[in-house]
């Protein structure tokens, strides 16, 4: 027992997590949105004021069993040495995985999450608004 302790607090605490379908459908709809090399990063606002939850998707389309459970457990560890810092009490956040997570080095992934959660926190739109106009909002070319 004394051994998984010490691991334990090697790691990091471990964030709250997204366990629902429901849950991350709602981040998807949300608008609320960021990409990087490595993810794209999902926010919801929930009524509450309780610390942040996360979850991650890794689709069939980034590998193989193996490669998408290495993908995840690189996503979660990140997340839990530095990348919940930046989250706002009250949200969701969905990660979704992209192959270049499998290859990015390790600390500019824990870098591009942090960046990508305080991007999402600084757009100055009220929550549930979305960050990015729609193809039909544009005006168009000439």
């Amino acid at each position: 027992m004394m051994a998984t302790s010490a691991r334990n607090r090697n790691k990091g605490a471990k964030p709250s997590r997204l366990r629902r379908r429901s849950e991350f459908l709602r981040a998807a709809a949300s608008g609320q949105s960021r990409a990087t090399p490595a993810f794209k990063i999902q926010a919801a606002p929930r009524a509450d004021a309780e610390e942040p939850r996360f979850g991650f998707t890794v689709t069939k389309k980034t590998g193989g069993a193996v490669e998408r459970n290495r993908i995840r457990r690189r996503l979660r560890q990140a997340l839990r040495l530095g990348g919940a810092l930046a989250a706002a009490q009250g949200y969701d956040y969905v990660f979704v995985a992209r192959r270049a997570a499998l290859t990015t080095p390790f600390s500019e992934l824990i870098a591009q999450m942090a960046e990508g959660i305080s991007r999402i926190g600084r757009t100055g739109a009220a929550p549930g608004s979305p960050t990015r106009k729609k193809k039909s909002d544009r005006s168009p070319a000439p």
